[in-house]
């Protein structure tokens, strides 16, 4: 039976673990954005060239206050051997009436290459499904990042379509390919 009162804060593998950015996460969180603008700032813009150590701290403030919402549920993602912050996913939950969220992830340049980004979104879909009674996550992302759309790809996640226009990045629109899970990909 699955308890919607009190999802579990942390999911784990043996190679990944989830678990929500504490404010003890700023300065790795900072660091590996630093490490990875070249790679994560054309899709991702948060992940700008002028960042601030703030701006990591004020978004994991932000992420503290909407998972206690259950608004948006954010992991960062950590080698469990030597506790090593990888990078960061998370589910926006897009209307509980329909049961369905937006996950998105990003890895830091470092741990680029090794499946990270595939086995971090194993476990979060599982979670979504299981903790949070999710019957629908959608994964978007333009239609140049190559590299995203083979982790969609790697976790089974079914192409649906091209959007056009449907996501604005640094001003300019993009056409993207919207990719779903459902539970029965899992089963």
């Amino acid at each position: 039976m699955i308890d919607l009162t009190k999802p579990p804060l942390c999911t784990r593998d043996d190679t990944i673990l989830l678990r929500p950015y504490t404010l003890e996460d700023t300065d790795n969180l900072y660091d590996a954005a630093r490490e990875s603008i070249d790679e994560v700032y054309p899709f991702l813009p948060w992940c700008h060239p002028d960042s601030m150590r703030e701006e990591s701290e004020e978004w994991i403030r932000t992420c503290i206050k909407r998972w206690d919402r259950g608004a948006v549920y954010n992991f960062a993602i950590f080698d469990p051997s030597e506790l090593i912050f990888l990078g960061g996913c998370g589910l926006d939950l897009l209307g509980s009436e329909n049961s369905r969220a937006n996950l998105g992830y990003w890895v830091r340049t470092s741990a680029t290459g090794r499946g990270v980004a595939t086995l971090a979104i194993r476990l979060l879909a599982d979670y979504g499904f299981k903790h949070l009674a999710l019957r629908r996550i959608e994964i978007l992302m333009a239609t140049h990042n190559h590299a995203s759309r083979k982790v969609a790809e790697d976790v089974g996640a079914k192409l649906e379509g091209v959007l056009r226009n449907r996501l604005v990045i640094h001003d300019v629109s993009y056409d993207t390919y919207s990719y779903a899970l459902i539970p029965s990909d899992y089963e």
